[in-house]
């Protein structure tokens, strides 16, 4: 038999279990209508596929902030509160704090836009990883008994009934007649949907007539709602507006670059101008150069 379980996974990810028949896929489980899966089954494939669960992708909040500080507009706003705070100073007058707590302010308010925006995603992870089942019913070597959803496996012949939030993806054994499933978190059917032997379940729906039995087929991520859970986490890379806006951020970087060295080339070397006169025109060109607005419009 743990020869035969060894090749659960490989058979899982080869062969499509919605769209095979539920003999198949009974077979496909090496499990039984009538026993379930025995203990050892069950603890061996909970070491192959792991808990039935979504994964929750912990970031350092403070760092997640930070990094919405890191990119091209917010370098040259940054630069020009180092000049204001550093640089423009001297002959007997006070840094530049107006423009200073200005540029911080309005960095601070990006990166609270944009901390905000990414944080969204993590609470619809949250929120689909509350909307599943924290008990099921499942039968195992021929006895029926409650454990932890997380516990479930690919095999294990659950046990539903009114009112009950399905824990896994899987086939319907046999079912009242009239058996109707709510699906709408999943699908956004608005009705309850009919369902018979053979016909696939999916976790995080609610039956809501008649009770029935199924079999696992999918836990965890590689449910259906698991898997929608994983994009939402995992979607990496800047989106195509994120891209534009960082090329203009590079434009004008290398545009204003030009500028400043033509400026403090004609003011120090060739006009004689005073230094703090002259900074306060970098501290211009610096503040003017980069839309800094432009991040607040990008969510």
């Amino acid at each position: 038999m743990a020869r035969r379980d060894s090749l659960v996974q490989e058979d899982l990810q080869q062969v499509d279990a919605e769209k095979s028949s539920l003999e198949d896929v009974l077979e496909l489980l090496h499990t039984s209508k009538t026993e379930g899966l025995t203990q050892d089954q069950a603890q061996r494939r909970l070491d192959t596929f792991g808990p039935n669960a979504l994964r929750e992708k912990k970031v350092n909040p403070i760092l997640q902030f930070l990094s919405f500080m890191w990119n091209p507009m917010s370098w040259v706003m940054e630069l020009a509160a180092v000049v204001a705070i550093a640089v423009s100073n001297g002959q007997g007058k006070p840094p530049d704090w107006e423009d200073f707590v200005g540029i911080v302010a309005l960095l601070l308010i990006n990166a609270s836009i944009g901390y905000y925006e990414e944080t969204k995603a993590g609470s619809a992870v949250a929120a689909l990883k509350a909307s599943l089942a924290p008990e099921a019913t499942v039968r195992r070597d021929g006895k029926v008994t409650d454990m932890p959803a997380s516990e479930v496996v690919p095999g294990d012949v659950l046990i539903i009934k009114l009112g009950d939030m399905i824990p896994a993806d899987g086939k319907l054994i046999e079912g009242d007649e009239g058996m109707k499933i709510d699906q709408a978190a999943l699908t956004g059917e608005s009705l309850p949907v009919s369902k018979t032997s053979g016909q696939t379940l999916f976790s995080g729906s609610v039956v809501k007539q008649g009770e029935g039995e199924m079999v696992v087929t999918s836990t965890g991520e590689n449910t259906f709602i698991g898997r929608a859970a994983h994009l939402v986490s995992e979607t990496e890379g800047s989106g195509h507006f994120q891209l534009i806006l960082s090329r203009i951020g590079m434009f004008c970087i290398g545009l204003m670059s030009v500028f400043l060295l033509l400026l403090i080339i004609i003011q120090y070397a060739a006009q004689k101008y005073n230094y703090r006169v002259g900074i306060n025109n970098v501290l211009t060109i610096l503040i003017g150069s980069i839309p800094i607005a432009m991040p607040t419009v990008s969510p």
